[in-house]
């Protein structure tokens, strides 16, 4: 009957096929052959996992060397459906409206106890090794994956999220719509919080806003670097770039407002406006930054701080190209130009977004 149901494959009379398979799993259900056909009718019907399953059982039972090579092209031709298909989707993702705009996909933590069964999903629809999909996933904060026009990577993270894998993207050109006030000073607090701030063109006005409305508080160092002598391995002297600082920066997010409230250790005049600190013209600026951040922790006890944003840094510091299409909003005197500005307003405009 095995004969049969080849003659019918190579026919492509399929029905035939399945009722001919039908009797022959009852009456000898662990033959490689019947198997091996059962498999063949999973994948001409399209139901392809199931073909995969079948295919890859028989690569670890049997030792009949014509249905291992045989099991081994059903993989290769479903492997070449999955990478047709995966295109087709992609190509229709990116022709769809507002889909090739430059957007980032940003893959968020998970527990070691999950990460062996997420990475082994990852790797399937990433097209990865296991061990690669395991140290690309993050046990803590964000890591930035991946950069391109946001159709293709929608794509990616639905498939991702369907997974049980969380992750999220977003436009460069939704970060950039975001508004960027740069606070100068509080000038009253109660009932509600008024800042002396400027907008992008430097114009100096104020914002007033309920203490309500501040969803997030983003908080990063942003290195400061200087050109420094140093002694290299033949003793001579030459010039390096060090990181001889960093600057504080703290964000309030106002989204019903769709702005960002941005301050600065550098930036705030301490000694403006609201009274918040004792002697602030006396003391060190590590001092009054600590005390104004102590005083809006008083003002924002429920409010969630983000605080990952230097291993974040870590996974975006290397994407030049994209972070050259982000508007930093960052204003530190600095001699050469540096990613840190356009990941530090990436961190905060993403974490803004979601």
């Amino acid at each position: 009957m095995i004969e049969q149901v080849a003659i019918a494959f190579d026919h492509k009379d399929y029905q035939t096929a399945a009722k001919l398979l039908k009797q022959l799993l009852i009456e000898s259900p662990d033959n490689p052959w019947v198997q091996f056909y059962l498999g063949r009718l999973h994948e001409v019907s399209t139901k392809y996992q199931d073909a995969e399953k079948v295919y890859r059982q028989l690569l670890q039972d049997t030792t009949n060397t014509k249905i291992v090579s045989l099991a081994r092209q059903g993989l290769q031709r479903l492997q070449e459906i999955e990478i047709e298909q995966r295109q087709r989707a992609i190509s229709q993702a990116k022709s769809e409206p507002n889909n090739t705009e430059l957007g980032v996909l940003v893959l968020e933590p998970l527990s070691n106890e999950m990460k062996t069964d997420a990475s082994r999903k990852f790797a399937q629809i990433m097209q990865l090794d296991p061990y690669t999909a395991r140290l690309l996933m993050p046990s803590r904060g964000w890591r930035l994956y991946r950069t391109g026009q946001v159709g293709e990577l929608k794509f990616y993270g639905k498939q991702l999220q369907q997974a049980g894998i969380p992750c999220f993207w977003a436009t460069i050109a939704q970060i950039q719509q975001i508004q960027v006030y740069q606070v100068k000073h509080f000038q009253e607090s109660t009932p509600q919080a008024t800042v002396v701030c400027c907008n992008d063109t430097n114009q100096l006005g104020s914002l007033t806003f309920d203490w309500s409305e501040v969803t997030a508080r983003v908080v990063g160092l942003l290195p400061i670097f200087e050109q420094v002598v140093d002694v290299n391995a033949r003793r001579k002297l030459e010039w390096k770039t060090q990181t001889q600082d960093y600057a504080q920066f703290c964000d309030l997010h106002l989204p019903g407002r769709r702005c960002i409230l941005r301050f600065d250790d550098n930036g705030y005049e301490f000694q403006q406006g609201l009274k918040i600190i004792p002697q602030a013209s006396q003391n060190t600026i590590r001092i009054n930054w600590n005390s104004l951040s102590s005083w809006i922790d008083q003002q924002l006890p429920q409010v969630k701080i983000w605080s990952d944003f230097t291993s974040f840094a870590d996974t975006t510091l290397d994407q030049t190209e994209m972070l050259g299409h982000i508007k930093s909003h960052i204003h530190l005197l600095r001699r050469e130009q540096t990613n840190w500005d356009s990941a530090f307003h990436l961190y905060s405009g993403l974490v803004f977004l979601k």
